[in-house]
């Protein structure tokens, strides 16, 4: 079992940063790959970036390489997404989930837990 919290959401000005945090419970966080997801108002909700448990890899949305970084802490159970250069069209709530098994993935539907999201709002 895996509960998962995120932090750091906030209001921002285009071209500005932020980093959300998630923190992780559980004893199985340290073998699950983790992902960040983010929905925006009337959206569906989208990929982020993924990384794999022990933060040797990771993957990107198109819209976001470059500007967003993924990394995580395993001796303080908690992942990351710091984000750069941010722009209007990043406003959502950003989610962090946990796969407990397997390689990291871009679709949530593989993802076992779910934090309950941070708002991030940036404005032009």
């Amino acid at each position: 079992q895996v509960q998962l919290v995120e932090s750091g959401g906030g209001l921002v000005q285009a071209g500005g940063s932020l980093r959300l945090s998630c923190a992780a419970s559980g004893r199985t966080f340290i073998s699950s790959a983790m992902g960040w997801f983010r929905q925006a108002p009337g959206k569906e909700r989208e990929f982020v970036g993924t990384i794999n448990w022990n933060g040797a890899n990771t993957y990107y949305a198109d819209s976001v390489k470059g500007r967003f970084t993924i990394s995580r802490d395993n001796a303080k159970n908690t992942v990351y997404l710091q984000m750069n250069s941010l722009k209007p069209e990043d406003t959502a709530v950003y989610f962090c989930a946990a796969k407990e098994y397997g390689l990291p993935s871009r679709e949530g539907y593989e993802y076992n837990y779910w934090g309950q999201g941070t708002q991030v709002t940036v404005s032009s």
